[in-house]
């Protein structure tokens, strides 16, 4: 058990303490708001004060000299910043994670501020840049609404829906592997009617299902075209909101391509000018992005993908849809507000980011060690995926799976050994060593920590 503290109790703060709860750890949660704190009472088994993070007696009454770790992901930068410069000074706090968003903090030439001689904090969470991130490895499959990256992105976990074009409708999982035996596709997560289901061999795909599959990088593509997803790469994007993570997709994707036209779209007359300065062979277009005349001329009717990320959701919402009904074939959509983000499939939205999600999943990307490599949240949180070392005395190790007693919602899917990707069948035999991708549901992360017999080590 970890005694560990969380600065701030909005959603971010909320579900970080809710994640780490469950794990049995012995969380307290700091905020100034009398409501917030009331409410995490009521919801968590977790202790929770009302005060500012950054004081030093808030944080000792929250217990600073024992804990193992510092969370701070208040609504205030300095605040966080402040809270783990406190918790390492006065208490001498191990680990100290902070949540921080203006960028100004962040150029390169400020690399020396976050030292340990300096303002010692051990990670930095950056929600624009994550939010960016979530949005160029959606560019990166065609087709996905989703997509992570392991084992050095040799392994790809992709999320798709299943259309009325999907050649596979119907049929039980268990056959992908008789149909396609050189792909190794592994379906790992339904999501069905708003639930998350960890399918069994004999589930089958139904239209309308968002699933989850396993493949080896190289194989990716043809294995979206199994699940009847053949869009191509986009090569004319269309940027709405021209803001440091619309001006960040756009440098980053340029990197990667040079060959791609972007054009940005960009409401406000100085910022425009700004991000033409600064990214030149973008094309800048400065106005209001629910114009259609502005969308004509940004040539949407020809774009194949267009990437709405303002700070506003009804701006981000109607102006992809806009985009699409005059021709731009995919949409990636960047939604603040929770209640929202059922309804994107239905309004033609293919792809949405929760900010608040990407956040706490690098979070929680942050505090893995040792044999659990990686540990990523998807469905909104109802599932993980985890990136595992098996050690000598692991339950998996050393019996074919099917010896192996999973408890129902863990399912093995894919297995690395050296150069090679072995793909987990019935009579395949785990060797101490080797990485293993787990999918389960986020409930059960503790079940998945015992079978690399590394619960200690999970922070």
């Amino acid at each position: 058990m970890k005694k560990i503290i969380v600065c701030g109790a909005g959603q971010v703060g909320f579900n970080i303490a809710k994640h780490l709860a469950n794990e049995q750890n012995d969380v307290t949660v700091i905020d100034r708001s009398p409501e917030l704190v009331a409410q995490i009472r009521n919801s968590l088994d977790v202790q929770a004060l009302v005060g500012y993070a950054s004081h030093p007696d808030i944080l000792e009454n929250a217990g600073a000299k024992d804990a193992d770790m510092i969370i701070a992901v208040t609504l205030f930068d300095e605040v966080n910043m402040v809270a783990c410069q406190v918790a390492h000074s006065l208490f001498n706090v191990p680990t100290k994670i902070a949540r921080v968003r203006a960028q100004n903090y962040l150029a390169p030439m400020w690399k020396d501020l976050f030292s340990t001689d300096n303002m010692p904090i051990d990670e930095i969470i950056s929600p624009e840049i994550e939010v960016a991130r979530a949005a160029i490895r959606r560019l990166e499959v065609p087709g996905a609404f989703d997509m992570i990256a392991f084992c050095e992105k040799r392994i790809q976990v992709v999320g798709v829906r299943i259309e009325d074009n999907c050649p596979v409708v119907d049929t039980p999982l268990k056959q992908l592997t008789e149909l396609f035996p050189d792909l190794n596709i592994i379906v790992c997560g339904i999501i069905r009617n708003d639930k998350l289901i960890v399918p069994s061999a004999g589930d089958q795909l139904l239209i309308g299902d968002n699933i989850y599959f396993a493949a080896e990088s190289c194989n990716v593509r043809r294995a979206l075209a199994v699940f009847g997803h053949e869009e191509e790469e986009a090569r004319k994007i269309i940027i709405i909101g021209g803001g440091n993570v619309g001006a960040f997709i756009a440098d980053r994707m340029l990197e990667i391509n040079k060959n791609i036209q972007i054009k940005i779209i960009e409401k406000d007359q100085a910022r425009a000018t700004l991000i033409a300065e600064k990214i030149p062979s973008v094309i800048i277009l400065q106005g209001n992005a629910m114009d259609l005349d502005l969308l004509k001329e940004a040539n949407a009717q020809t774009a194949e993908t267009v990437i709405a990320v303002t700070n506003n959701d009804n701006v981000n919402i109607l102006s992809s849809l806009l985009a699409k009904q005059l021709g731009t074939k995919r949409a990636i959509t960047l939604i603040n507000n929770q209640d929202f983000s059922s309804l994107t499939n239905s309004v033609g939205i293919d792809a949405f980011i929760d900010p608040r999600q990407t956040t706490v999943s690098s979070i929680l990307q942050h505090m893995r060690q040792n044999k659990i490599k990686s540990l990523q949240s998807l469905a909104g949180g109802a599932a993980e995926v985890v990136e595992a070392v098996a050690t000598e005395d692991s339950p998996l190790v050393g019996k074919p799976l099917r010896e192996v007693k999973l408890q129902s919602g863990i399912i093995i899917a894919a297995i690395v050994r050296g150069e090679e990707t072995i793909p987990p069948r019935g009579g395949t035999i785990i060797k101490a060593n080797d990485i293993i991708i787990v999918f389960l549901r986020a409930d059960l992360i503790k079940k998945v920590e015992d079978l690399f017999a590394a619960p200690a080590e999970y922070f």
